[in-house]
């Protein structure tokens, strides 16, 4: 139990070799909380860029190990949303079935961040069922999540980012990076929807920043094609899809946003 705890802290505090070693050796003693190790190593596998091993292992882990939303925290990366949402209201839905209260707020909140990205007004529903599960509870994260979907379900049409610094500093206190990264990623959304290429090019830079360690860096990724931006390189991403099928159904998120807004107009 406590080389699990020690290896789930390292992870969140950006240890991932340290994280990686202890998953293994909890999933190879095949215990209590194997399940929870090896959905800790398909974690580690997807914050790498190692999607097709994260993938592969999301498969074996069924209930126990949260098989549907670790699977729908691989499929949103790729652009694919509706996928995304589906699993995570699959898990949502299982999580209510076994009576466990912070699987079920924390996978409806990632429903209602990817679903923010492609339907605001469906975004809403998910935002509200979200608040409720929420009651009573005390995960930092997934308030963090929330909070940040409702960024997304707003973006293009952002009166004022002071929503979001205020967030991004409560988010950095809390030391939590992955928060942070996918608060920039609401950003990078929001910039690219106006066409403020420079402001999504800032937000890069910070991306580089947070991710400095290669955890992560399929944000930076992202938040390029969001913006229809050329990689500076070779990326070391490996996603399930194409890199071109991924750049393309971002690409096609942001497009889709700005319809929705002239429609609004």
């Amino acid at each position: 139990m406590a080389v699990y705890y020690l290896a789930k802290a390292q992870r969140d505090l950006g240890d991932s070799a340290g994280s990686r070693a202890g998953m293994q050796f909890v999933a190879d003693g095949d215990g209590r909380l194997a399940p929870a190790a090896r959905r800790g190593l398909a974690h580690l596998a997807r914050l790498a860029g190692d999607f097709p091993t994260a993938l592969v292992t999301a498969r074996t882990l069924g209930w126990a190990g949260r098989q549907h939303r670790v699977e729908g925290d691989i499929l949103w990366p790729h652009g694919d949303v509706h996928r995304a949402a589906s699993a995570y209201a699959t898990a949502r839905d299982q999580a209510e079935n076994h009576g466990v209260a912070g699987e079920r707020a924390t996978s409806q909140a990632q429903r209602a961040l990817v679903l923010a990205f492609t339907d605001p007004d469906q975004a809403d529903d998910e935002l509200h069922l979200t608040e409720q599960y929420l009651t009573g509870l005390d995960l930092r994260a997934t308030g963090f999540t929330l909070r940040t979907a409702a960024l997304i379900r707003e973006a293009g049409a952002l009166p004022s980012l002071d929503t979001a610094r205020a967030l991004r500093t409560e988010i950095r206190d809390a030391g939590i990076t992955a928060a942070e990264a996918v608060l920039e990623l609401a950003l990078a959304f929001h910039h690219a929807v106006v066409g403020e290429t420079d402001q999504v090019r800032a937000v890069i830079d910070r991306l580089n920043e947070l991710t400095r360690t290669g955890d992560h860096a399929h944000y930076v990724d992202i938040a390029h094609f969001m913006a229809a931006l050329p990689l500076p390189g070779s990326s070391a991403i490996r996603w399930t899809e194409s890199e071109e099928h991924v750049r393309s159904s971002w690409r096609r998120l942001v497009e889709a946003r700005q319809e929705h807004l002239r429609a609004e107009d």
